[in-house]
């Protein structure tokens, strides 16, 4: 029977939502499942004191090694880190970093297939780079390289006068030229960012939005569209990330809401684009798969798709179940892949 294991920083896993939803959709697929967490794993034996989910609790058991494994944390200690490198040399994990918004950019820039869907980007160096991209597009949007749940962006508005207001959140700053050259000064310092056109999506309310496309690989190793929902923000914000105070809407009622007579058509863009795009952009890795993905995308008063971000390990709070009906079954996929290439290897 293949053994699934799933890596978490968490030495227990009764506040992991995603480990007790993956337990029980590993028992309806015959599966074995096992949750673990660095400190776990004994290489001289190749055992892991881990935890399974027998008979309605968490029970402690000592397995094998799992034949895959659901890596839904990233090491937090440089201890993590060397367990995790150790794990990868024999065992397969289901998710791999895609890396900064930046070099995705860079990676669907020279794809050039979807490369039209990209809002022009460039990284925040030089001042007066920053000065020119305002004076060209007048509203920028400024965000971190390895940002996520839309912290730390700043939407930045050239106003008459010279003067230029900067929008973090619910804060509202006006800054004089020198102010606002000081104030990249001191972002630059802390971290990378990036520069972008402010791509302006709003509902017929005035309240801005995106969508999440949420893919997830199957049983087959093939990408599906497990969720696409609008984002829509809330509290007089900008982002409409869920985490910022957005809100999550239901599809379709929304598309004919904002859409009218239009709202099949975009909704069948959506998907398709949901797919194509990943199947792509997945092919610009090299010996490198993924498990799941969460794009970002925007719809411009002239109905044309914009991508805003795309994300690896994308959030699924309260969706836990939907979300491991796909990735236990992968995860088996993955496991039986490589013992089928390790048996050709033998032949």
């Amino acid at each position: 029977m293949t053994l699934i294991g799933m890596l978490h920083y968490r030495k227990k896993p009764h506040q992991v939502k995603k480990a007790f939803a993956c337990a029980s959709i590993a028992k309806m697929h015959d599966v074995e499942f096992v949750y673990f967490s660095y400190r776990a794993v004994d290489f001289a034996l190749k055992k892991i004191n881990g935890w399974v989910f027998h008979e309605g609790k968490w029970v402690e058991r000592t397995m094998d090694f799992p034949d895959s494994i659901i890596n839904i944390s990233a090491p937090k200690t440089d201890y993590q880190s060397n367990i995790r490198k150790a794990l990868k040399r024999n065992i397969p994990f289901i998710s791999h970093s895609i890396g900064n918004k930046m070099s995705v950019y860079r990676k669907i820039e020279e794809g050039h297939l979807f490369s039209h869907f990209l809002i022009p980007t460039i990284n925040v160096t030089a001042f007066d780079e920053v000065l020119s991209f305002l004076n060209k597009f007048t509203r920028l949007v400024i965000k971190p390289h390895s940002g996520s749940k839309g912290r730390s962006i700043h939407f930045i508005t050239l106003m008459e006068e010279d003067k230029i207001r900067c929008v973090t959140g619910l804060d509202v700053t006006i800054f004089s030229i020198e102010e606002f050259k000081a104030f990249i000064q001191k972002l630059t310092a802390e971290q990378k960012y990036l520069l972008q056109p402010f791509i302006e999506c709003k509902t017929k309310s005035g309240l801005n939005y995106d969508f999440r496309l949420h893919v997830q690989k199957n049983e087959s190793g093939k990408w599906t569209v497990n969720l696409i929902y609008p984002r829509v923000s809330g509290n007089g914000r900008l982002t409409s990330n869920i985490s910022s105070g957005g809100y999550r809407g239901e599809l379709i009622p929304f598309l004919m809401e904002e859409f009218g007579d239009d709202y099949y058509n975009i909704k069948q863009l959506l998907e398709y684009f949901a797919v194509a795009f990943t199947t792509h952009f997945e092919s610009l890795y090299e010996n490198r798969s993924f498990d799941e993905l969460g794009i970002d995308v925007a719809i411009d008063q002239n109905q044309r798709l914009w991508i805003y971000e795309v994300n690896w390990r994308p959030g699924s709070k309260n969706r836990e179940f939907s979300v491991a009906k796909n990735l236990i079954p992968y995860a088996r996929y993955v496991a039986e892949s490589k013992r089928k290439k390790r048996k050709r290897r033998l032949q």
